[in-house]
């Protein structure tokens, strides 16, 4: 049973509709109760880092979360801001996050950038990412994938070894994060077609 975390942010019933498709049994948790008979976790999340944090503690689960995450090893896949929340800060905001991998989410800063000073944020749109092909989240994937991202800050992990995919818009930035049971991946698999349900797909075979 994969619980995918619903905290108010993020299109939880794209997920859920991926999953239906792919008869993989799924469920929406709004509180600690929610997860009893979960096996996998999917922290989707959209818009800005302090706003969803506070909204996950404000839910009750981030206990119950960092039990099954870091005490029973349960897989976690992290979406857009709910990759996000794992490091251990943002610059967007000043909230501590859930340091499940360490890092820091930094924003893309191209002003000192005579090629990509004109480069719009955030960055939208279908973009290629370059894989680690041994990683089981990326199974069956093409080498170079091109998934939808809708985001202007991005996490940079503190063990470069931590991350599994890249992508560049003016710089070279993660795209996939994994340590462990953890996994987390910025854009957005929901919206990006066959790649995005393969990887999907991935998670629940994990």
């Amino acid at each position: 049973m994969i619980a995918i975390v619903d905290y108010g942010v993020g299109n939880v019933k794209a997920f859920a509709n991926v999953y239906n498709r792919l008869n993989i049994e799924c469920c929406l948790a709004t509180r600690p109760e929610d997860f009893k008979s979960a096996t996998k976790i999917i922290l989707p999340g959209v818009g800005a880092f302090d706003h969803a944090m506070s909204l996950l503690l404000e839910s009750g689960m981030r206990e119950v979360l960092d039990d099954l995450v870091l005490n029973r090893s349960m897989p976690v896949l992290g979406i857009c801001v709910g990759m996000q929340l794992m490091a251990a800060s943002s610059e967007e905001g000043s909230m501590a996050g859930l340091n499940w991998i360490p890092g820091k989410v930094r924003e893309f800063n191209f002003t000192d950038s005579v090629d990509f000073k004109e480069l719009p944020l955030p960055h939208m749109g279908w973009n290629t990412l370059t894989i680690d092909t041994g990683s089981s989240l990326f199974a069956g994937v093409s080498d170079i994938p091109r998934c939808y991202f809708l985001h202007s800050y991005y996490f940079e992990c503190d063990n470069p070894s931590d991350a599994i995919a890249t992508a560049d818009y003016g710089q070279s930035f993660c795209v996939a994060i994994n340590r462990n049971n953890v996994y987390g991946i910025q854009c957005h698999p929901e919206k990006s077609h066959q790649h995005g349900v393969t990887i999907l797909k991935n998670f629940a075979q994990i």
